[in-house]
Order: structure tokens, then C-alpha cells, then sequence
């Protein structure tokens, strides 16, 4: 991504972090669980090995396709599985935010500025592009909703929960997810 390179490493280590962990709570006994655990892995890692400063490494032209193929399958996985689940409607809009960063990236313009610090003009205009605001939107939103999901309910422990089960340590995983997220959109 685009921009300083202190915090583009900061993020690449919340997004790994993030990814790493979602990876343990794929050893969860519950199906859903493991499901949803698997997609966020995906999504953590991807954000992490996008978020690399250019300046630390550039990937080659073919990169950017391949990525946004991926992450294009797992969009058409997202939105397959939101028939059953609505919660995978947030990873088919995360999935698709990074097919849209990828084919920015990918872009002739993106590639036009020496620092890679104008973010207009890697979408052939000056601004914020509607879509890239769309989703700036959208994350902010999210990023409030499950900061406030993570406030402690009044009930007390209900019992021992395995590490992977865990169900507030999920939604900090989301919530950073969604962090990084923004953080990224704003660097494009």
C-alpha cells in the first residue's frame, strides 16, 4: 500500500496477528465457527501481504491479478454461503474491498506517482473515488458496531470456553480486521 512505511508495518503485523489467530480458531469443535474462522484467515494474511510498504517490497505485474482472483473466488464463496448465514455478507464486502484495492493497484495509474503518496491519481481523478468512499463508510460503520459488541455484557463467565471459542477474542478479530481495513482504503 501506499504511504509511510512505519505504519504500513504496524498493520502488516495486526492483519498477520489477526490472520494467526484466526487460523487457531479453525480447531473449533463448531462448524460455523470454523467456517468463518477460515475465510477471516484469509482475509487477515491477504491484508498483511498487502499492506507491505512499496518501499519495503514491490510486487510483480502479475501479482495484482492473481490476488484480486483469489480474493475474487472467495467473494463468490461469501456471497454463495450468505444464503444460509447473513454474516458472510461482511466477508463478500471484504472480499470484494480487496479485489477493488487489487485492480487499483494493478492499474497503469497507480503506478504513476514516484512516492505513490497521490491518491487521486490512481484512480484517473482528484478525490476520493465513490466506491473507495463507499467503503471507507461502510468499515467505519463496522469498526463502530463490533468496537461496541466488545463492551462486557453484565452476565458473568458461563464456563470454561476453549481459546478458539472464545467469542469476545472473535469480534476483536473482526474489529481489527475492520481497522486495517479502513486504514488501507485511506492509503489508496
Amino acid at each position: 500500500m501506499h504511504g509511510p512505511a512505519s505504519p504500513g508495518w504496524l498493520l502488516v503485523a495486526l492483519c498477520a496477528a489477526t490472520g494467526a489467530y484466526c487460523l487457531l480458531r479453525m480447531r473449533s469443535g463448531d462448524e460455523r465457527q470454523r467456517r468463518a474462522a477460515g475465510g477471516e484467515a484469509l482475509m487477515g494474511f491477504g491484508m498483511a501481504v498487502m499492506a507491505v510498504p512499496a518501499a519495503a517490497f514491490t510486487p510483480p505485474g502479475w501479482a495484482w491479478p492473481v490476488y484480486a482472483a483469489v480474493f475474487g473466488a472467495a467473494a463468490l464463496r461469501a456471497l454463495w454461503a450468505a444464503r444460509s448465514d447473513a454474516h458472510h455478507l461482511h466477508h463478500l464486502v471484504g472480499s470484494s474491498a480487496m479485489v477493488y484495492m487489487a485492480v487499483a493497484m494493478a492499474s497503469p495509474a497507480a503506478h504513476h506517482s514516484p512516492d505513490h503518496a497521490d491518491a487521486g491519481a490512481a484512480h484517473g481523478g482528484s478525490g476520493v473515488p465513490l466506491l473507495t468512499g463507499a467503503l471507507l463508510l461502510y468499515f467505519a460503520a463496522y469498526v463502530l458496531v463490533s468496537g461496541v459488541r466488545l463492551l462486557p455484557a453484565a452476565d458473568g463467565p458461563a464456563g470454561v470456553v476453549a481459546w478458539g471459542d472464545r467469542p469476545e477474542l472473535a469480534r476483536a478479530c473482526r474489529l481489527s480486521m475492520g481497522i486495517g481495513m479502513l486504514a488501507m482504503l485511506l492509503t489508496m
